[in-house]
This record gives structure tokens, sequence and C-alpha cells, in this order.
């Protein structure tokens, strides 16, 4: 009886030893498969990212992986080194590789004029002078902050007051259509070749349009119908600190 127990144990020990080894192999020829691939290091996109991305804010959105090197694109980046400045050419969706024409000059994606739309994003127009857009300094693949003034209603507490809130964070704008403006009449002093600095103020009003979801774009257009806005340039790495929330006047003196 014993013989038998000790030889059911003894195959026991054999078999998991054997399933060990097995395993072992296994994943051995996998790395040494890996291995034979000349396996290299690139940058895949983890999260959806926007369109006009800067390179100083992608570093999230973004993995690391080790990929065979037949698998890996000629242009395919390791890292960001020297790309400072730069913005994503185009929505990237998670999986892909990060090349390097998905990023360019700011320039560059603001002469097309527009910017592609997010995927599950809509767009909304709305016009407003140039004081309240920044000086008219804002761009297609810019991001902005959208401000709601309300002369009396918002929140019950504060239903006669009037009431300043950042209602819509980091905007992405897809278009901006302006007003045509005269051309500068100032010339250069006697004597300089430099042309003259233009300084005059922007004229005319501004046309934008914002890509947002559903809920934003409803905020957006019953601000524009009935109450006042006023933009912010809020690119994508600006910190928000979650104040000051609802401003009135006692809170502008706090």
């Amino acid at each position: 009886m014993k013989s038998r127990l000790l030889a059911g144990i003894a195959a026991l020990v054999l078999a998991v030893i054997g399933a060990i080894v097995v395993v072992s192999y296994a994943q051995g020829a996998d790395e040494r498969a890996v291995q034979g691939l000349d396996p290299q290091d690139v940058l895949v996109v983890a999260q959806a990212v926007p369109a006009g991305t800067t390179v100083e804010a992608l570093l999230p959105f973004l993995t690391t992986q080790k990929l065979p090197g037949t698998a890996v694109a000629k242009s395919a980046l390791r890292n960001l080194d020297g790309l400072t400045g730069k913005v994503t050419a185009v929505d990237l969706l998670p999986g892909e590789q990060l090349v390097a024409e998905r990023l360019i000059a700011p320039e560059e994606l603001k002469a097309s004029g527009s910017v592609q739309v997010p995927v599950g994003l809509q767009e909304v127009s709305f016009q407003l002078e140039p004081q309240r857009v920044v000086g008219g300094r804002i761009e297609a693949g810019d991001h902005i902050g959208i401000f709601v003034n309300l002369d009396s209603g918002g929140l019950e507490a504060k239903a006669d007051k009037q009431t300043t809130q950042l209602t819509v964070h980091k905007v992405l704008v897809t278009s901006v259509q302006r007003a045509p403006s005269a051309a500068p009449s100032s010339q250069p002093s006697p004597g300089s070749t430099a042309p003259a600095q233009d300084t005059s103020l922007p004229t005319g009003s501004l046309l934008l349009t914002v890509a947002v979801n559903d809920v934003d774009a409803a905020k957006i257009v019953y601000a524009a119908e009935f109450a006042k806005i006023w933009l912010s340039k809020e690119p994508l790495n600006a910190t928000d600190s979650g104040r000051p929330g609802i401003m009135t006047k006692p809170e502008v003196y706090k």
C-alpha cells in the first residue's frame, strides 16, 4: 500500500516538474523567436489624441513597446527628443505607432484653415468681437477655455447676481473665419528700410467653430443666444486649479 502511495506521489511530482519544464521552454522559445526578429522599442499611442495636441502634452498618451523590426515603420519614433514645439497633424488612435509624419509645426496645421473633428464630437459655431477672442489671436488647432457670463439666474443661491464661470475647458478650435481688415496705413520712418510694425487694433468679428460633445454644444448655443461669451487660450497642458468656480462680485476681491 505504501509503495503504491509513494509511486503515486512520485508520478505527481514528475508531472508537475514536466509541466514547469514545458512552460519554461515555451517561454524561452517565444523570447528566442522575438530576439531573432530584431526587436525595437518604439512609441505607440495608448489613448486617443486629438489633432493639434502639442508634443509637450503628448507623452501621457503614449507607451513604449518592443516590436519585431519587420513590423516597425521606417519613420517610427523611439522618443520625443528634439520635437519640442510640434503638434499632432491628425487624430492619433490607440495602437498605432507614432511616426514622424504625424508631428508638424503649428503653422503647418493652421495653414489648412481647419482641423479634423475628433471622433465622437460635433462642431458648433459662434461669433465674437476680437477683444473676447484673445485679441483675435486664435487659430484653428488651438485649444480654448469658454467663459459664460450671466446677468442673472445660474445657481439658485445666486439667482439675482451677475455671474461668470469658465464653463468649458480646453476646447479644440477647428476653424476661424475673420472679417476682412484694411491694410495698415503706417509707413516706415524716413531713412528706414525695415517695414513699420502694425500696431493697429483688430477690427471685425470672428466666427469660431469648435469641436465639443453634445452637452457642451448645448451650453455654447445657450450662451451665444442668451448670455455673453469670453474666451481664453487654454492649451492642453494648462493648469486647472479648480478655482474660482462661479465668480460673483464678492469673489473678485478675495
